[in-house]
């Protein structure tokens, strides 16, 4: 993998870059949608690379290892092959929905044990056994297993979190570089960063996992219900510690604005559920900020969907037929959501970047966070 900064804007900590993968180029600051089980819901593969314009996009180590399961993904040739992906895939390491299944899991220093939601099955995840696992899934670039500590977290909960991923993840990086892909192409390691709200843990954690110098480097345990404010400030004390020349990954984040507040703070990936998971419940995202779209006031509203919209949705259906089937439970509301939603976010990003080569990011990005925060 390679990463190459394009431009830096002179008022802000904002860049663009490519990032060179085995399954393609990549162009950041970018946008991730996720697709847990190696599908992102109600959403073709072909819509994702022709409409919405998706560069890379998610997979889930935790879900993907319990179904389909690793056998038949190796059997298939990988994830890439299973779906009929051609682009590049991160994978998480499955820690996060492990430890958010705190009544079923145990934490300990060889790894996590967990029982399965599906059927109680147990299960134990160490560093080692998830870099398999990712190595069978074959992402192109695929995360260390951490703890997410909750939010709040006492700061001795959260210092002995910090020090167990930190040590993790220097067993995770014996077995990745012992070890070799299964398909016939690179793989790139990223180490992430804990620490919790507590700035001295972020600046510790930052550091340790700069030292490691991997490829690139995430940052979690951030966006879990902490003010949003303190996520900007760690966002920050940590960017100032991540090298530069190297990816920047900000996990789970999150809304427009947040992105876009992010990428001005120097953050170059981001990823996270709320386009697709709040589009299937009614909400979608503008060029003039939020819509719920089950409200009333869009009954016999016949104007498109979002007539600044990129993709073809937003032209093609009207918000009271979408409004309708979002009230009727149609499954089709849940698809035309997540492409305009997806659509967006991609456009948002895209525009981002255009804006930062140009020179004019920090006017722009100041405009949009407060028109896009509208609720409509």
């Amino acid at each position: 993998m390679k990463f190459e900064i394009i431009k830096k804007d002179s008022t802000t900590k904002a860049k663009t870059g490519k990032l060179h993968t085995a399954h393609g180029l990549i162009e950041t600051p970018i946008f991730m949608p996720v697709g847990t089980l190696g599908s992102v819901k109600s959403v073709h593969q072909k819509e994702l690379d022709e409409d919405i314009k998706a560069q890379i996009i998610l997979g889930n180590t935790y879900h993907l290892y319990l179904r389909p399961g690793i056998d038949t993904l190796e059997k298939a040739g990988g994830l890439h092959k299973f779906m009929n992906w051609n682009k590049p895939i991160l994978t998480d390491s499955g820690g996060y929905q492990v430890f958010s299944l705190s009544d079923i899991r145990k934490i300990k220093e060889e790894g996590v044990t967990f029982r399965s939601h599906i059927d109680g099955s147990k299960h134990l995840f160490t560093p080692e056994n998830v870099v398999d696992t990712e190595r069978s899934i074959g992402a192109d670039i695929i995360m260390a297993l951490d703890e997410c500590p909750p939010y709040p977290s006492n700061y001795k909960y959260a210092k002995n979190s910090m020090f167990l991923t930190h040590r993790w993840l220097e067993r995770g990086i014996k077995r990745f570089d012992e070890t070799e892909g299964l398909y016939g192409y690179e793989q790139s390691y990223f180490p992430i960063v804990q620490g919790s709200t507590y700035k001295d843990l972020r600046i510790q954690s930052a550091e340790t996992i700069a030292s490691h110098e991997r490829e690139g480097n995430a940052i979690g345990g951030l966006s879990v219900g902490e003010p949003t404010e303190e996520m900007y400030e760690m966002l920050e004390i940590v960017n100032n510690i991540l090298p530069e020349d190297k990816p920047r990954y900000l996990m789970g984040v999150g809304t427009p604005e947040n992105i876009l507040e992010g990428i001005a703070l120097g953050t170059d990936m981001f990823d996270c559920v709320m386009p697709t998971r709040n589009g299937r419940n009614g909400m979608l995202f503008t060029w003039q900020g939020r819509i719920n779209i089950k409200n009333k006031k869009w009954e016999q509203d016949f104007s498109p969907l979002d007539e600044f919209g990129t993709s073809y949705v937003d032209s093609f259906y009207s918000k009271a037929y979408v409004r309708h089937l979002m009230k009727v439970n149609e499954r089709l509301a849940a698809q035309i959501a997540s492409i305009h939603n997806l659509a967006f976010y991609l456009e948002l990003v895209r525009i981002a970047r255009q804006k930062i080569n140009e020179g004019t990011f920090a006017i722009w990005k100041t405009s949009m966070v407060k028109q896009l925060a509208q609720r409509l």
